[in-house]
């Protein structure tokens, strides 16, 4: 069975990096305090976010420290996988790791407006706006990072 993510888009631009996503200065706060300061410069994002919501960013989506908590956070706010054009390397692969789809895809941000509706077929990487009727197909998943994924990652 195929890996098919859907959800609604919170847009972020470049270098969106992990220190955004796992801030430091929060750590010490209970889980409802911290999840409000998680990618805290959204505003919006950070009061609205709902499970199953996708982030859609421009370049280098991750970039920064290699904080695993960075992914962690994401998934354990309940967001379905992470779309940019490009992602810092570390990033990617601790998402992997913890079956957090992610998918890089050269200028897909350009195809979408924050409050669309994303459909990403993982294992065929394609990318498709559902509210505009925009598709994309990025480079392609390896076999094996697939089947991390589909596996539920490799840290239990």
């Amino acid at each position: 069975m195929g890996i098919i993510v859907t959800g609604r888009v919170w847009k972020f631009g470049d270098h969106i990096n992990t220190d955004y996503i796992s801030p430091g200065f929060a750590k010490s706060a209970s889980w409802e305090e911290y999840k409000k300061h998680i990618l805290h410069v959204h505003k919006a994002f950070t009061e609205n976010a709902q499970p199953g919501d996708v982030i859609v960013a421009g370049k280098n989506f991750g970039c920064g420290s290699s904080r695993e908590s960075a992914p962690e956070n994401l998934q354990r706010l309940g967001i379905g996988c992470v779309v940019a054009d490009s992602f810092g390397r570390i990033f990617f692969r601790n998402c992997i790791a913890i079956a957090l789809p992610v998918f890089a895809c050269e200028e897909v941000s350009e195809i979408f407006e924050e409050g669309n509706q994303l459909e990403l077929d993982f294992e065929d990487s394609v990318v498709k706006n559902l509210t505009t009727g925009g598709e994309m197909k990025g480079s392609p998943i390896t076999s094996d990072l697939i089947n991390i994924v589909k596996r539920g990652g490799i840290l239990e």
